[in-house]
């Protein structure tokens, strides 16, 4: 799920068009002792959730879907949906599921900077940092590509990652230093790895 938008957690089951609602207990959790969720016998009942999911979810009794409203980073984890069938009086359980949601936040588009003032100079060094912001998870890894003469190099350089202690949103940055090139038109571009879900993001390229 996108952060802050709404997260669908799935508790399909076979049987589900052929049971009434009243005769179940649908309760869904995160770990051991977080109740996320509660329908006892076809009401929906707060008094056992944990605090930070009060009026923050919604279940849709047709799909047997629950809706996590305004899903964070700190939302993250495994959930898993326990439903119970009251079988002569004691319930039973008839079905259990499990979701894995991870938090995909976008990064910003890569921006490359100058890192030096004054005049390029043949053969002097190139001074550029790349840098992207308030994405997650973390990435992968930032490439520089540089194209001249209808060749196209990759440089691999140190990624430098910090994530705000709040957001829990990741800022990344690499540095790259070349030889500025000579009589001949060179672009630079940089190149964010979000992961293979996710693809990739690419500068706008620098002329040189």
């Amino acid at each position: 799920s996108f952060l802050n938008h709404t997260a669908y957690l799935s508790c399909y089951f076979s049987n589900s068009q052929k049971t009434d609602i009243k005769d179940l207990r649908v309760f869904w959790q995160k770990g051991a002792v977080e109740v996320v969720h509660e329908v006892y016998y076809g009401q929906e009942i707060h008094d056992n959730l944990s605090p930070k999911y009060v009026n923050r979810t919604k279940m849709d009794m047709d799909k047997w879907t629950l809706q996590l409203l305004n899903a964070g980073i700190v939302d993250e984890g495994l959930y898993k949906c326990i439903i119970q069938h009251r079988d002569k009086g004691s319930p039973k359980v008839i079905h259990t599921s499990e979701c894995l949601l991870h938090i995909i936040a976008n990064y910003s588009q890569p921006e490359i900077a100058w890192l030096h003032t004054g005049e390029l100079k043949t053969n002097k060094y190139l001074n550029l940092s790349c840098s992207s912001s308030g994405g997650y998870p973390e990435p992968k890894q930032m490439t520089w590509l540089i194209s001249h003469e209808n060749r196209t190099y990759r440089i691999m350089r140190h990624m430098n990652v910090s994530q705000d202690a709040v957001t829990k949103l990741y800022n990344v940055t690499s540095k790259l230093n070349i030889t500025v090139p000579t009589n001949t038109l060179t672009n630079i571009s940089c190149l964010l790895h979000l992961g293979e879900q996710l693809g990739s993001l690419v500068s706008v390229p620098l002329g040189i």
